[in-house]
């Protein structure tokens, strides 16, 4: 399959309506933070940073090994609108394959991200390796 497009599957609900399509088994869809992730933590508050720090080259081997696999990359920043072109334009010289980039992330951290599509959250903690899985506590809504 071609790591820029994927066939989705049709998907229905408890009751057998249409819902929101599935991407194929085996298929993630990374959602991948900037700053601090895959380079320096640079703010928003100084965009000359922006056009010359450097990965990590752990990021930039792992993400494209990914994004080579066949799974989505997507970009997910909260750097702004007016630093669309800046950061698209250092993301290609550096090399890194995505299909997507989002601008806006709210800042902050603490991100709670409520969907009715399964979500997993890995937490960068310094280094891209392969990931592993492990049991630990997440919060889920109450059942009724």
């Amino acid at each position: 399959m071609s790591p820029t497009s994927h066939d989705l599957r049709p998907a229905q609900d408890d009751q057998g309506l249409n819902a929101s399509p599935q991407l194929p088994d085996g298929v993630k869809n990374y959602l991948i933070d900037i700053d601090g992730t895959i380079t320096e933590d640079v703010p928003n508050e100084e965009p000359e940073r922006m056009a010359t720090c450097e990965p990590f080259p752990d990021a930039l081997e792992t993400l494209n090994k990914w994004y080579d696999e066949g799974h989505i990359i997507t970009f997910f920043t909260s750097r702004t609108e007016d630093h669309r072109d800046v950061t698209e334009e250092w993301l290609n010289r550096h090399g890194f394959k995505y299909q997507g980039l989002l601008m806006g992330k709210p800042r902050g951290g603490n991100y709670h991200w409520v969907d009715n599509h399964i979500v997993r959250a890995t937490r960068y903690e310094g280094q891209f390796t392969d990931l592993v899985r492990e049991q630990k506590t997440v919060e889920v809504f109450k059942g009724a």
